[in-house]
């Protein structure tokens, strides 16, 4: 395994009410030290490249770790970046810095900023359409998203609501926004305009979404569920899962969706084309990442208070193995090309390095 970062502390990097907007319902278990809910996409992969990108927020620069030399570079960016998103087609990448009120542009070929663009204050979450070559940015106390042009750079600048989570179905060119005080869902067109909402309830945190179907997933700590919508009708249907689910991933191929519940400490598993749960599998304390390898059908999931992954197996819906990483691992990334997994970490190290063909 390998370490690499600077400090990595949302509480002392976002300060103040900031925080409020980062830190999820988990300050509700007692006798738990507060648990803050990071940007899922303070680390991002490109798969074209094999490269790991990694926001260092202290030192206000990127780590970009290259498996194939096995070394780490880092690229100054704005004060206190948060989030990353890569548009693989060009291989851009995206960084929202939160202190500084930009975005960094960073060519991925020379690995350097080559434009920074003001998008108001505290930036905190960044997503990529990479076939409409489209950025969309959040910002806390702001309900305005803003829409980067990835070839001239131009904004557009939408009033959608406050969005903590954002997710992209390209194949239909629709950006979802979800605020944890919200309780709709936004859905975006290539305009950008609002072309509609549904209802979730309060707290959903947790998207993904699966472009052949058409089929959205959402989680929602409120009442402990799984949402599944159908993003043509707009029809609904609630899953039950554990407490707190704060994260879901998806494996098509096996009509597979997989729920983190943070409180629980277990991953829910749900059969998606009969829309039922087949199995609850406890995990380390306090999991908050997840992430699914088609190819060997494990699934890797982020325990924060435990320091660990807990390794499942997807065919028999139990635990392998548990790897340790450093303090406080909140996301995952599998490489099946490389047989990397990378873990975003809160402690003295950005990143973990793990190489699953020795683990």
């Amino acid at each position: 395994m390998k370490w690499e970062g600077g400090l990595h502390s949302s509480i002392k990097v976002l300060g103040g009410v900031s925080v409020l907007f980062a830190v999820f319902a988990c300050a509700l278990i007692s006798q738990e030290p507060a648990t803050t809910l990071l940007s899922t996409r303070a680390i991002a992969l490109n798969s074209a490249t094999g490269k790991l990108y990694a926001a260092e927020p202290l030192h206000g620069t990127v780590a970009v770790y290259d498996p194939h030399s096995n070394a780490t570079s880092r690229i100054k960016v704005g004060s206190e970046p948060l989030a990353i998103a890569i548009n693989e087609k060009t291989n851009r990448i995206y960084v929202a810095n939160h202190g500084s009120g930009t975005v960094s542009v960073v060519d991925g070929a020379s690995g350097s900023v080559s434009s920074t663009i003001d998008v108001g204050a505290l930036p905190y979450v960044v997503a990529v359409n990479a076939a409409a070559n489209r950025t969309y940015v959040s910002n806390v106390f702001s309900d305005v998203i803003t829409v980067i042009d990835g070839t001239t750079n131009a904004l557009q600048k939408i009033k959608a609501g406050s969005a903590d989570t954002i997710t992209l179905d390209e194949s239909r060119d629709k950006a979802f926004l979800a605020g944890y005080q919200s309780t709709k869902l936004v859905v975006l067109n290539r305009t950008p305009q609002i072309t509609g909402d549904v209802k979730v309830g309060y707290h959903a945190w947790g998207l993904a979404v699966d472009p052949p179907s058409g089929i959205l997933y959402v989680t929602r700590s409120q009442d402990a569920a799984l949402l599944i919508i159908d993003e043509t009708s707009g029809a609904t249907t609630s899953i039950p899962t554990g407490s707190i689910p704060c994260a879901v991933a998806l494996n098509p191929a096996k009509n597979r969706a997989y729920v983190v519940n943070h409180a629980g400490d277990s991953v829910t598993v749900v059969d998606t084309a009969k829309r039922a749960v087949v199995a609850t599998i406890p995990v380390g304390s306090s999991p908050q990442g997840i992430a699914i390898d088609p190819a060997s059908n494990r699934i890797y999931v982020a325990n924060s208070h435990s320091s660990t992954i807990t390794v499942l197996d997807a065919a028999s819906n139990s635990v392998l193995k548990t790897l340790p990483t450093g303090k406080n691992p909140y996301n995952v990334l599998v490489d099946p090309a490389t047989a990397h997994l990378y873990v975003a970490l809160e402690g003295d190290s950005a990143f973990a390095v793990i190489d699953l063909k020795s683990n």
